[in-house]
């Protein structure tokens, strides 16, 4: 079976989906990134991979080229990230045809981090449309034309393509994070992927937003997963950024509260208190909704130890 069917049919199943995010680094290969995976062995508990584009504007190893690296190297599939910042029409088919003739057949759409944050000068977005421009291309890739409306060859029509995209797992109005999975439904997800979630409550709100954003979309029979955000925190400081600084994501005060007391007593009591909570955090959402995104900014090793306790 093809390796992106096998994903998309786990995702649909009642089983356990788990993807691992990836950051490349600002380098010219992928090897330091491949050599951590390898010896964390966290690729041997995840079903699939992503690739993350240039986040935060920051110059990394392209998102397309690093998902053809981890699928050549661990025969998973890997949902490469593509961002509506650095990309216009023109671009983002050709990176997509391209992309299709390597089997990179499944791609996370995200309208992409400001460029004026960019540790390159005087960078400038492109921004064309948002995220939802992106589905709409792929959309008419997978439906043998491009988005000017001319048809493909019979030989030249790309393979099918699954597309991803993401929301936030908090807002102040829940009514604007339906509105925003309703567009993400009606314009083809095949799943959504949430902001990290830091209690079971927030998987419950978010899921039971979900399912009111499926009724009210105008597919007919919509397929789309959620797939909830999963980020281990074992630190305060890591806590309290997210808390203040991250939009879209709540820190319950029970963790900042935690951390803080761990923290001012030891650092190694802090490290077994995050770890504590977050395996914890796991195991519920596990239980309630086996369809996970790991994050854990390149952090393997804490990855392997989540999912083999």
């Amino acid at each position: 079976m093809d390796i992106f069917n096998e994903l998309i049919e786990k995702l649909n199943s009642n089983g356990i989906y788990i993807t691992l995010e990836t950051t490349p680094t600002s380098s010219a290969n992928l090897k330091y990134l491949i050599k951590r995976l390898e010896k964390s062995e966290a690729y041997k508990f995840v079903d699939g991979f992503t690739t993350t584009d240039n986040p935060l504007a920051k110059l990394k190893y392209g998102s397309l080229f690093g998902a053809i690296k981890l699928q050549e190297k661990f025969r998973k599939p890997v949902i490469a990230t593509l961002s509506m910042r650095d990309r216009n029409k023109l671009a983002l088919q050709s990176d997509l045809l391209g992309a299709n003739d390597f089997n990179v057949r499944a791609i996370l759409a995200l309208t992409g981090d400001s460029a004026k944050i960019s540790d390159q000068p005087n960078t400038k977005g492109v921004f064309e449309g948002d995220s939802l421009l992106l589905l709409d291309i792929i959309d008419s890739l997978n439906n043998g034309i491009n988005y000017a409306g001319q048809e493909f060859k019979p030989l030249d029509k790309p393979n099918k393509i699954y597309p991803f995209a993401v929301i936030n797992s908090f807002a102040k109005n829940p009514k604007t994070l339906i509105k925003k999975m309703i567009k993400k439904i009606d314009h083809g997800a095949v799943g959504i992927i949430s902001q990290p979630v830091y209690s079971i409550e927030q998987a419950k709100t978010l899921l039971k937003l979900f399912e009111i954003a499926k009724r009210e979309s105008n597919s007919k029979l919509p397929k789309t997963q959620l797939i909830i955000g999963y980020f281990p925190i074992t630190k305060f400081k890591t806590a309290k950024f997210l808390a203040s600084h991250v939009p879209g994501i709540s820190v319950p005060q029970i963790w900042l509260n935690n951390l803080r007391e761990a923290s001012i007593k030891d650092t190694r009591l802090e490290l077994e208190k995050g770890f504590s909570m977050s395996q914890k955090l796991f195991n519920d959402l596990i239980e309630f909704h086996p369809k996970i995104h790991i994050m854990t900014a390149n952090n393997f090793e804490l990855a392997t130890k989540i999912l083999s306790n």
